[in-house]
C-alpha cells in the first residue's frame, strides 16, 4: 500500500483511493493526481492493490459479484474490507489519522469498492466519492437491472459524491454491460437516496457546458447523493478533485 502524507503534522483526514480492476494503487496514484489537492489541502491518500492478483495487477473482493474475469470472489480470496478496516484502526494509532474524517473515493472497479465499503463498513466513512464506479449493492439476481436491497444495508447515512461519464462504454450510466453493472446509475443514486432518506429530487442543474449535476437533497445528517456527469466523458479519471475534496470536508462521521 502506497501512503501520501501531506506537509501538515497531527491527524489529519484520510482518502482511501481504489485503483481500477486490473491497476494498483501505484497507478491510480499517479493518474488520479489526488496527492496534489491532498498537499494543498492537508489530507492523508492511502491507495492500496486489490487483495486478488490478476494478469499484472489486481481486482477487489466484493462478495457474490463477479470480477472482470467472470469469477466470483471465494472465501480463500483476501478480505479487502478488512484488509481497510485494519489499515484505518493502525493508522489512527499511530495518531496520523483523524477516524471521523475517513473517506473513499476509486475509479471503476475501484469506484464498486467504494460503494461496497459504503454498503458494509458506513460508521467508518464519513462520505464516498465513486469515479465511473457508483453502486448501491449488487444487481438484483432476479432481474439485474435493479440494484439488490439486501446487499446494501448501511448502518448509517452516507453522503455520495459520484462522476460519471454520459459516454462510458465500459460502465455506461445507462445499465447493461457486464455482469457486475446491469443497474443505471440512476438507480444506484435512488437507491441511496432512499437510503439516506432524502425528501428532495432528483434536481438536474447545469454546473458548465460539459457537466451537469444530479442531486438529492434534504437527507438524513446532511447526507445528500449528488451525480455529476460529464458529457462525452469516457471510462477515465474525470473527477473534479477539488469538488470531491470539498464535499468530503464538509462530512465527519
Amino acid at each position: 500500500m502506497l501512503i501520501h502524507f501531506p506537509r501538515s503534522r497531527g491527524p489529519a483526514p484520510l482518502v482511501w483511493l481504489f485503483h481500477g480492476s486490473g491497476g494498483s494503487g501505484e497507478q491510480v496514484l499517479k493518474n488520479a493526481k489526488l496527492a496534489e489537492t491532498a498537499d494543498r489541502e492537508g489530507f492523508i491518500v492511502a491507495a492500496p492493490d486489490g487483495g486478488i492478483p490478476v494478469d499484472k495487477g489486481f481486482v477487489w473482493n466484493i462478495p457474490g459479484v463477479p470480477t472482470v474475469t467472470g469469477k466470483i470472489p471465494g472465501p480463500d480470496d483476501a478480505d479487502d474490507v478488512a484488509f481497510v478496516a485494519a489499515a484505518s484502526d493502525w493508522l489512527a494509532a499511530q495518531h496520523c489519522v483523524d477516524p471521523e474524517r475517513v473517506y473513499a473515493t476509486g475509479i471503476s472497479g475501484g469506484g464498486r469498492m467504494s460503494s461496497w465499503l459504503a454498503c458494509v463498513a458506513a460508521r467508518r466513512f464519513a462520505a464516498i466519492a465513486p469515479v465511473v464506479g457508483l453502486r448501491a449493492g449488487n444487481p438484483l439476481t432476479t432481474n439485474p437491472r435493479l440494484p439488490d436491497p439486501a446487499t446494501c444495508k448501511p448502518a448509517a447515512p452516507m453522503p455520495v459524491l459520484a462522476f460519471a461519464g454520459d459516454a462510458d462504454a465500459t460502465n455506461p450510466i445507462q445499465g447493461g454491460g457486464a455482469g457486475y453493472w446491469q443497474y443505471t446509475m440512476h438507480m444506484a443514486q435512488a437507491r441511496w437516496a432512499d437510503i439516506n432518506g432524502c425528501r428532495s429530487g432528483p434536481v438536474t442543474r447545469d454546473l458548465n457546458p460539459s457537466v451537469y449535476e444530479v442531486r438529492y437533497s434534504d437527507c438524513r445528517n446532511g447526507a445528500d447523493v449528488v451525480g455529476r456527469i460529464e458529457r462525452g466523458g469516457k471510462h477515465v479519471w474525470l473527477a473534479d478533485n477539488d469538488a470531491m475534496w470539498a464535499f468530503f470536508a464538509h462530512h465527519r462521521r
